[in-house]
C-alpha cells in the first residue's frame, strides 16, 4: 500500500476518498470531502486507466467498493496495491441494524440506500425510493432498524416487458406524456405504464405513512427528477444516495478501527 497505517487511520474529515458502485446498468465513482461530494461520475465501463486518474488527481487516503453485478478485471488488484479499500458485503460493519431475515440476499445497493436515509434524518422513520433499473422501496424507522422493503419493475423494464412478453405491442420509449387517457396503442401504453407507476409511488408511500407516523421520504435514482415533479406526497430528492451511504458506511469503519488502534 502506498498509505502508511498512521496515514489510514489519520482524521477521516481530512482525507479524500473514493467511492465506486457498480451498478445493474452503470456504474458511478465519486470523491467525497468530508460528508461534501467534490466529484461524482457515471461510467458505462469503468477502467483502471480512469481508477490511475482520480488516484492521481485526489491522492484519496480510502476507497469502498459496492457492486451488484461482476467487478471488471483488475479493479480489486489496483485499489488493494494503492488505497485501504473496503469491499463492501454484509459481514461488513454498519451504522443501522440490519433486521433483514436474509441478509446474505440483500442488494448492497438497498443496504447503503438504507445507511444514507437513516444517516440524513437520524432518529426519523424513513423510507427510501431508488427509482433506477428497479425500484426499490426500504424502510428505516427511528431506531436504526432496517426492517426491509420492497422490489418492483422500474419504468424501462415495465415498457421492455409488453414489448417482450406480446407479439403485437411496440417497444415504446419513455417521454413527456400527461394524459390519462391514450388515444394510440403507444400513447395506451404511455399512459399504463407512467400513470401506474406513479400510482404505486403515491399507493406505498400512503400505506406506510399509516403504519408509522412522522415518516420521511427520499427518493433518488436515474428516474427520480420525473417522480419529484409527479408525486402528491411531500418527498424529498436526492440525488447519488447511494454513494452518500457508501460514504458514510466507509466512515464508520474508518472511525472504528481507529477506535481499536488508539
Amino acid at each position: 500500500m502506498k498509505n502508511s497505517h498512521k496515514n489510514i487511520l489519520g482524521n477521516v474529515q481530512n482525507q479524500h476518498r473514493l467511492i465506486i458502485d457498480f451498478g445493474n446498468t452503470l456504474s458511478k465513482t465519486a470523491i467525497f470531502h468530508g460528508n461534501r461530494e467534490l466529484e461524482v461520475k457515471t461510467n458505462h465501463e469503468l477502467s483502471v486507466k480512469y481508477l490511475e486518474e482520480m488516484v492521481e488527481k485526489y491522492s484519496p487516503s480510502h476507497a469502498i467498493v459496492s457492486n451488484v453485478v461482476t467487478i471488471p478485471p483488475g479493479i480489486l488488484e489496483f485499489l488493494q496495491s494503492n488505497l485501504h479499500f473496503i469491499a463492501l458485503n454484509h459481514n461488513t460493519p454498519v451504522p443501522i441494524h440490519n433486521k433483514y431475515k436474509t441478509p446474505e440476499t440483500l442488494g448492497l445497493d438497498r443496504l447503503a440506500l438504507a445507511v444514507a436515509s437513516a444517516d440524513m434524518f437520524p432518529n426519523h422513520n424513513v423510507l427510501a425510493i431508488d427509482a433506477g433499473t428497479c425500484i426499490t422501496f426500504d424502510f428505516t424507522d427511528g431506531h436504526k432498524n432496517y426492517l426491509g422493503g420492497g422490489i418492483s419493475l422500474g419504468i424501462n423494464m415495465r415498457f421492455k416487458a409488453l414489448h417482450t412478453f406480446t407479439e403485437r405491442l411496440p417497444l415504446v420509449k419513455n417521454q413527456n406524456f400527461g394524459e390519462l387517457t391514450g388515444s394510440t396503442t403507444q400513447e395506451s401504453i404511455l399512459s399504463g405504464v407512467l400513470n401506474g407507476v406513479i400510482a404505486e409511488f403515491d399507493g406505498i408511500i400512503r400505506l406506510y405513512q399509516d403504519a408509522y407516523a412522522d415518516l420521511k421520504v427520499v427518493v433518488t435514482g436515474g428516474d427520480m427528477n420525473f417522480f419529484a415533479k409527479k408525486l402528491k406526497s411531500n418527498i424529498f430528492a436526492s440525488p447519488n444516495l447511494v454513494l452518500k451511504g457508501l460514504n458514510v458506511i466507509l466512515n464508520f469503519n474508518v472511525e472504528k478501527e481507529r477506535a481499536i488502534n488508539s
